[in-house]
């Protein structure tokens, strides 16, 4: 924020979150222009980029993400000039299952046929699909999970309060109890296979996913860390066969 002029005067006591609409051009997410400036990817930098209607961006807007996403920077080259900026955020993203919004609906039709449904999915590449390591299809909500009704405790509170804390015992794990210089999220090679050896049922387990849904290298070792994060969640130090079913029901294929 202070790169592009945009600090608001005091230390920040929250964590950035961007929320562009999807006319939103190739500049503007990944920065550019004349004078150089930075993209909302560097405006969520340590803090969430949340891309609402993901369809709806533009194809070359979206593929521009695939490179920050792992390399959590980006080098823009314009008229002479180059910038490193960085891009460390959270990618959150959501779609309709289909252009009506009714596909799967357990009540309402879908008037889409499946050609337009194939063809509204595929905007999304598979590329970038691969570098989105947790994907979910929400049912449709009830009133009473938009608008639960009123308490007189505070007792609606408790699961948010153990949820947070296990998710600061997750982290600490993940950084004390292993000694890890960087989060589940971005370990690759060597020090994903020690914190998450394949062995037994839960290689078995993964060689028939790979063969399924034709994973690639990099889904595989997305689950791998997914699959970490659930046995710390869990405060088990093994990785188990349930922790990978876990992970590959959490990574629901878009087609």
């Amino acid at each position: 924020l202070s790169a592009s002029g945009r600090w608001p005067g005091s230390l920040p006591d929250r964590r950035p979150f961007r929320c562009p609409h999807h006319s939103t051009t190739h500049a503007g997410l990944v920065g550019g222009g004349n004078p150089l400036a930075a993209g909302e990817i560097t405006l969520a930098h340590h803090g969430v980029l949340f891309l609402d209607e993901l369809p709806e961006f533009r194809r070359e807007v979206l593929e521009a993400l695939r490179l920050p996403l792992e390399a959590g920077e980006i080098c823009l080259s314009r008229a002479g000039r180059q910038a490193r900026l960085p891009a460390r955020f959270q990618l959150v993203t959501a779609m309709n299952p289909c252009p009506c919004g009714y596909h799967g609906h357990p009540r309402i039709p879908c008037s889409c046929a499946p050609q337009i449904i194939r063809r509204y999915r595929q905007r999304i590449s598979g590329p970038l699909l691969d570098r989105i390591d947790l994907r979910l299809e929400i049912p449709p909500t009830s009133l009473e999970a938009l608008a639960p009704r009123e308490s007189a405790d505070d007792s609606a509170d408790q699961p948010r309060a153990r949820d947070l804390l296990r998710t600061v015992k997750c982290a600490l794990r993940q950084r004390a109890g292993r000694g890890q210089d960087e989060p589940n999220a971005r370990l690759l090679g060597g020090d994903l296979d020690r914190v998450c050896p394949l062995r037994g049922e839960g290689r078995s387990l993964l060689a028939r996913a790979v063969e399924r849904r034709g994973l690639s290298a990099r889904a595989v070792q997305s689950l791998r860390r997914v699959a970490r994060t659930l046995a710390d969640l869990k405060g088990q130090e093994r990785v188990t066969c349930g922790h990978l079913a876990g992970a590959l029901a959490l990574r629901a294929p878009i087609e």
